[in-house]
């Protein structure tokens, strides 16, 4: 009889996140046997994110999709949905607000975040899903994946990466790849 030939194994899906020695805002990102130098939220991390405390949420959040802006760079190959950066698009972060933790349309009177940015940070910025299967007010908004600023300086609670190093992880990226945030 003979041995069935093993099937090649899946590639993992969990992108794991830790606070690089010495630097509370500085971040080490491991996946597919690769690490890569990160940004996270100017208050470190924690297991209690509020709206506005400036940290990164120490928990497995899975990728969704995400967002690209089509005139500054092109798409990358990966298997995670992107969609083009309309002009329009905004994303609310007020916990108020029935549509708090959502994207929306300008005009929107209340607080939120510009997704087309000037600075580059959301050329590529991928949606983990924080708080928003069932929203906690206050909760925590707009925790993303996205570019880094240079030398890395902090977020606002999101997680951040080279432009290289994100079209590296987004060739293993797919919906429901987990980014663990761990201590």
């Amino acid at each position: 009889m003979r041995a069935k030939p093993r099937k090649a194994a899946k590639p993992a899906r969990t992108i794991t996140v830790r606070p690089k020695p010495g630097n509370r805002t500085g971040a080490l990102v491991t996946f597919a046997g690769r690490t890569e130098e990160a940004a996270i939220g100017r208050s470190g991390i924690t297991s209690r994110k509020r709206e506005g405390d400036g940290a990164t949420p120490i928990a497995p959040m899975r990728l969704i999709g995400g967002y690209i802006r089509a005139d500054r760079v092109t798409r990358p190959q990966t298997a995670l949905p992107l969609r083009f950066i309309p002009k329009n698009l905004l994303w609310c972060d007020d916990p108020r607000h029935a549509l708090y933790n959502r994207p929306v349309n300008a005009p929107f009177t209340p607080s939120h975040e510009k997704m087309r940015r000037d600075d580059g940070l959301y050329d590529i910025c991928l949606v983990m899903d924080w708080n928003l299967r069932s929203r906690k007010r206050n909760g925590g908004s707009a925790i993303f994946f996205h570019i880094a600023k240079s030398g890395y300086k902090p977020t606002e609670g999101c997680v951040a990466v080279s432009l290289p190093a994100m079209k590296r992880l987004l060739r293993f990226m797919r919906r429901g790849t987990v980014v663990r945030v761990t201590r």
